[in-house]
Parts: C-alpha cells; structure tokens; sequence
C-alpha cells in the first residue's frame, strides 16, 4: 500500500517514513501544502498523514481540494492543536480522523490500519487464495502452512494482487501503490520482482500458474 506524507518538519518526516516503510508500506513525502496538494490529487494513495499547519498551504485547505478529486482516500491529520473545536473542523471538512502531537507510532499506525479498514475497501487481516494464506498484520506468506520468506516489495505486491481477487492489475497500478514516486517507469524493477515472486510461489507445484502475466495488460493472480 502507498502513503502519502505531508510534513514540512524533516525530522518527522523522515521518522514516518522510515517507519511505515518498516511495516511493508510505501511512503511519499511532501513538504508543504502546495505539494502536498498536487501529489494527492494525481496519485492513488491508499492513506494520507497531513500535518495541519503547512507552508504555502493549511492541512485543512489541503485535505479539502484532496477530497474534491479523490474522496474515498482516508486522510489522518496531525496538528499541535488538541483542543476539541479543532478536532471537530478537521473531521467536518473531510478528515477521517485526527491526531495530536506529540504522537505515539504505535498508536498512529493502528488508526492508519483503522481507516484502512472501512467499508471502501475492507479486506481480512488473513487474505486466502487456494493453499496460499497471507497474513497483513505479521507480514507472514504461508503456503500449507509453510511459511515462505518474501522481502518487503515482494510481499507488498502479493498483498495488492491477492486483494484484487483475479482482476489484471496493470503495471501503472503496482507502480503507483507499491513503489513510490521515485521509481524509473523505464526500469525492469516491477518485472524483476514478478519473476522472483512466481518463482517462490512456485515451489509448490501446485501454484505453478498462481501468478499469471496478461500480455499488453498487466499481472493477475489465478483464483
């Protein structure tokens, strides 16, 4: 999954960042509104952390034009402000929750899997297809309940197509929701990772033909 940052304080930035992408996400960063605005607009995050008081542009003026062209993506605001009418503005123009610093990481990233989870798009923690189990929570692949050893991307890719349930996804939406914006569209990553992926799969003579390519459209998993 892929997440949009806005945060103009480096530190913080950096610290989620480094954190999220920890728990198997991948983390965009902007550092003012103005960006910040743009990038969630032509992307499609799955979650947005924005701070509230930015340069160039307020969270809450952000979190508005956001929700104009994408109003299903959740957004989580942070702000120094903790007082109750504040939290009430946020929430009313659009925010899906609201979070005051200082905050705890643990806390934070248990509301981002809460907002994660709403009806737009709720999935199990455990997804199941065939003899393929995996668990988004313990970050943890099993296949008959043998556990198979995926890196980060590999298993954020396995994630994406096992939650579109047999649907081709193309190679513009694995970019856009596994990778972040720094990924060169001319490289071979994608495919890189698609082959070592059927590979591990691939151990079990049964999945076999799991992870199948649709040539001129993308990837899809055989449900």
């Amino acid at each position: 999954m892929r997440i949009l940052v806005v945060e103009d304080n480096k530190e913080i930035a950096s610290f989620l960042k480094t954190s999220l992408e920890a728990e198997c996400f991948a983390v965009d960063v902007a550092e003012d509104g103005e960006q910040g605005t743009y990038l969630g607009r032509i992307n499609a995050y799955d979650a947005i952390i924005l701070d509230n008081i930015l340069p160039k542009k307020l969270g809450k003026d952000v979190c508005i034009a956001i929700k104009e062209k994408n109003k299903d993506v959740p957004i989580l605001m942070l702000s120094v402000k903790a007082d109750v009418p504040t939290k009430v503005e946020m929430l009313n123009i659009g925010a899906d929750d609201y979070m005051a610093k200082p905050f705890s990481f643990s806390e934070l990233l248990a509301r981002i899997k809460a907002i994660l989870r709403r009806p737009k798009g709720a999935v199990s923690e455990i997804m199941s297809i065939g003899d393929i189990a995996l668990d988004t929570t313990k970050h943890q692949v099993k296949i008959k309940d043998e556990e198979i050893h995926l890196t980060r991307k590999e298993f954020m890719l396995l994630e994406l197509l096992m939650k579109r349930n047999g649907e081709v996804v193309s190679r513009g939406e694995i970019s856009e929701h596994v990778w972040d914006m720094n990924l060169d569209p001319f490289s071979n990553t994608i495919e890189a990772h698609v082959r070592n992926l059927r590979k591990k799969l691939s151990l079990d003579c049964d999945n076999k033909d799991f992870l199948l390519t649709v040539p001129g459209r993308g990837y899809r998993i055989k449900c």
